[in-house]
């Protein structure tokens, strides 16, 4: 079955959207299995900046048909704000399909993601504030409205009032926040419904025809393997499962549809919010990082902590994911440096670790072990093959390569479309 899954291998902000919508171009659907608009994908076409959180990437091709599957969580003020924003753009969002099962984001959901991180202070996990915690967590306990529920008006009302009495007693005397509106959330969301009636459909049914049918699939997932809310650096994450076991429950398909899964990695490696980060820089170095690769968040602008790759980091990527083969990205900012490193190992606790460890107190000890590569220092972005790089560069992919046990088939030098290239 022509299965194919595009992740990251970091923490994110890999660059995944882009090789999504590279993959795209031969795909018949793309389709998001976990997540929220807490993700974002950044996509530049002839020059011209698309930037997506929600909706997945294959949506700039007109032949692919883009799904939001049952494992996502979907704030319908926002979908319908990005389909807007495409329309607007010339791209067709009609083609749009998303699970019935798929969970709604509420507004107390929002709510309470901003107060609950403020009030734990110094403790603070670094989330979006868009209610991508809250809502999972309603799924889990099963207080969750899904998408499907703004359709029978009754049914809504109904789980909606019984959210709203539990919800509006913790803003109210847990957080000293006003209590929400029920009549108002209803009003609001209920008027979502005729306009995201034609969009909604079984999801898991359309990919397993489409596999049937040997049409091909991409499934696109959000932030990283080390965000992930169970392999990930826990409390440090995201709340779903954004490694490649999260397609089959977040698309409602088997683990033996799939037959390739790539791990999107910079040639560095950056982190957005708080939690550990062994390679991290803290010095002109990093910020050059920052400043030239444009580390901003696509969602939040956030700036990003950036540091040098985590080879350590990246094989575990390989391991949890079961990575066939990886997609190297930005590898044009490293031409700026003349040393570049990579972290083989870490030294932690008078121990040390070839295996990311999973013990919280020795990954915050960390101490990465790094050996130092030759850099290039000339400008690569008008590179088209492998070949065609500068040997130290050539010799970097390669050692990365090496390290991760698995092969880099894809590699990009610049944001555009045409400044990413497959090496056979």
């Amino acid at each position: 079955m022509p299965a194919s899954v595009v992740l990251g291998a970091q923490w994110g902000d890999e660059g995944k959207g882009k090789i999504t919508d590279l993959f795209s171009e031969s795909a018949d659907l793309v389709v998001r299995y976990q997540g929220g608009n807490n993700a974002g994908h950044t996509i530049v076409v002839d020059g011209e900046r698309f930037a997506l959180s929600l909706i997945p990437s294959g949506v700039l091709y007109p032949n692919v048909t883009p799904v939001i599957g049952n494992g996502c969580v979907v704030d319908p003020r926002v979908l319908l704000e990005e389909m807007d924003a495409l329309s607007a753009r010339g791209i067709d969002p009609s083609r749009v399909r998303i699970s019935g099962n798929a969970h709604l984001i509420m507004p107390y959901h929002r709510k309470l993601d901003a107060v609950m991180e403020r009030y734990l202070g110094k403790q603070q996990i670094g989330t979006t504030k868009r209610g991508i915690g809250p809502a999972y967590m309603d799924k889990y306990s099963r207080f969750g409205i899904r998408v499907q529920d703004l359709f029978d008006p009754k049914i809504f009302r109904q789980k909606l009032d019984v959210a709203i009495k539990d919800k509006n007693k913790q803003l109210t005397k847990v957080y000293n926040q006003l209590p929400l509106d029920a009549d108002e959330i209803a009003e609001e969301y209920l008027g979502y419904a005729d306009r995201i009636l034609d969009h909604v459909t079984d999801t898991s049914l359309l990919i397993w025809e489409a596999l049937r049918d040997e049409r091909q699939v991409l499934f696109e997932g959000a932030q990283g393997t080390l965000l992930d809310i169970d392999h990930g650096t826990y409390p440090f994450v995201t709340s779903s499962n954004p490694t490649a076991g999260g397609v089959s429950t977040g698309a409602g398909i088997g683990p033996k549809a799939i037959d390739r899964v790539v791990g999107v990695t910079k040639a560095y490696i950056s982190r957005v919010g708080t939690g550990p980060f062994p390679t991290e820089l803290h010095d002109e170095i990093g910020e050059q990082m920052v400043q030239i690769g444009g580390e901003y968040g696509v969602v939040t602008g956030r700036r990003r902590r950036c540091g040098w790759l985590d080879a350590v980091a990246l094989r575990y990527a390989v391991r949890v994911n079961g990575l066939t083969d990886i997609a190297l990205t930005k590898l044009d900012v490293l031409s700026h440096f003349e040393t570049i490193k990579i972290a083989i190992a870490y030294d932690s606790l008078g121990e040390r670790y070839t295996e990311f460890p999973r013990q919280q107190r020795v990954l915050y000890n960390c101490i990465p072990v790094y050996e130092e590569h030759e850099g290039w220092q000339v400008d690569i972005t008008g590179v088209r093959s492998f070949a065609e790089l500068p040997e130290a560069a050539r010799r970097y992919v390669l050692r990365i390569e090496e390290l991760a046990g698995v092969p880099i088939t894809t590699i990009s030098v610049g944001p555009g479309r045409e400044a990413t290239f497959h090496r056979p």
